[in-house]
């Protein structure tokens, strides 16, 4: 072997060990670890993984995060069907994961308009409840639950989506049956249940200028009635020119000033057509809407995965920028297949909006943000 020859030979073997290396270094990297200085960050988890049945999920989840919420399985309808049952099955496989795992547990949501049984704003003739009334069943309700994962749910979502996009309480059953002051009085009873746990009001928009004006005010309102609240939650369900960034500042700097923490709560990025532009007709059955809304049934070109790592990296070099003041962010999920987008508002598409895609596998999103987080490093 000549001199060149055996010189091609080691810088070959080099460019092979590196390349190893590469791999191995690749095979290590977690978010907990990357933004471990900057804030938690985490998933919600449907049954499927933490009971067992979605084991790749689990060891995402697992080596990946430290902060973990309740998908569906604490809202209403799941955790209260009836009014004198409780199921916890669910619930109880969320919280001991959680804790198998050492993660920050987020309990979602308490008090929401949606997804709870029509019996529970109406007495057995289904007349509507009385204020009074109303107010028992809310406190049973809390403590019930809040009770049970006392020490355990560190987190609780306890209000979710009182307001609308005009800065003023949505109608609801709440508002109806109880008044303005529903929120105030889960918020006290939340604490009265666990006084150790953090409690939070989660909604969407709040980056709108009406509706995070209205957030300031609620804050500042359980505040001056001495009420603990600790954070308020930004749904995180944005696309790709939305939120405005000027207006997600202002979100950002408006809470954090209130002392409280700021979390992004539910992130995902929608990459398909807005379907709300097409909100006049029945989306769902029309089947040349159908194609238009759902163009990526075979995959993303490579142009369209572009643009959707460049919006990944943008948002979280914009939450990176906030130093110390947005406490954990939190993706809708874990991997694309089981994302709630396949299925609203457009029943069967082909979504993408997570970090891991539909083989379990990180797209080039995950690893545009771990790039984020070391530019703020």
């Amino acid at each position: 072997m000549t001199k060149i020859e055996l010189l091609i030979v080691i810088c070959l073997a080099l460019f092979l060990f590196g390349a190893v290396c590469n791999v191995v270094k690749i095979d290590k990297l977690a978010l907990k670890d990357v933004f471990e200085k900057h804030f938690l960050i985490g998933a919600a988890l449907n049954d499927d993984i933490v009971s067992g049945k979605d084991p790749q999920a689990a060891e995402i989840v697992e080596k990946q995060f430290n902060t973990v919420t309740a998908e569906n399985v604490m809202k209403w309808e799941k955790i209260h069907p009836k009014l004198n049952k409780y199921d916890f099955d669910a619930s109880d496989r969320f919280v001991d994961f959680g804790l198998k795992n050492k993660m920050f547990i987020i309990g979602h949501t308490l008090i929401w308009q949606s997804q709870i049984p029509g019996w529970a704003f109406v007495d057995s003739s289904k007349k509507l409840l009385s204020r009074d009334a109303m107010l028992a069943r809310m406190r049973d309700h809390i403590f019930t639950i809040v009770g049970r994962y006392k020490g355990k749910v560190k987190g609780w979502d306890v209000v979710n989506e009182a307001l609308n996009d005009e800065g003023e309480f949505g109608k609801t059953k709440w508002l109806e049956t109880i008044g303005k002051d529903f929120v105030a009085k889960a918020f006290e009873y939340a604490h009265e249940a666990d006084p150790k746990a953090e409690l939070y009001y989660n909604d969407f928009s709040l980056d709108k200028p009406a509706k995070r004006d209205a957030a300031v005010r609620l804050v500042k309102d359980l505040q001056a009635k001495g009420l603990r609240i600790d954070g308020v939650g930004i749904q995180g369900h944005w696309g790709m020119d939305y939120p405005i960034r000027e207006d997600l500042d202002a979100f950002i700097d408006s809470i954090g000033a209130l002392g409280v923490k700021v979390m992004v709560t539910e992130m995902d990025i929608d990459i398909l057509p807005v379907a709300s532009n097409y909100m006049g007709a029945d989306i769902n059955i029309k089947v040349d809407l159908q194609k238009k809304l759902n163009p990526y049934v075979d995959g993303l070109p490579d142009e369209v995965q572009k643009k959707l790592t460049d919006r990944y990296s943008e948002l979280f070099a914009q939450l990176l920028a906030h130093k110390g003041k947005v406490s954990r962010v939190t993706l809708w999920g874990v991997y694309d297949k089981t994302s709630w987008l396949n299925n609203w508002p457009v029943r069967g598409r082909t979504s993408y909006p997570l970090l891991f895609d539909r083989n379990y596998q990180p797209k080039a999103a995950f690893y545009a943000i771990i790039k984020a987080a070391e530019k703020t490093k």
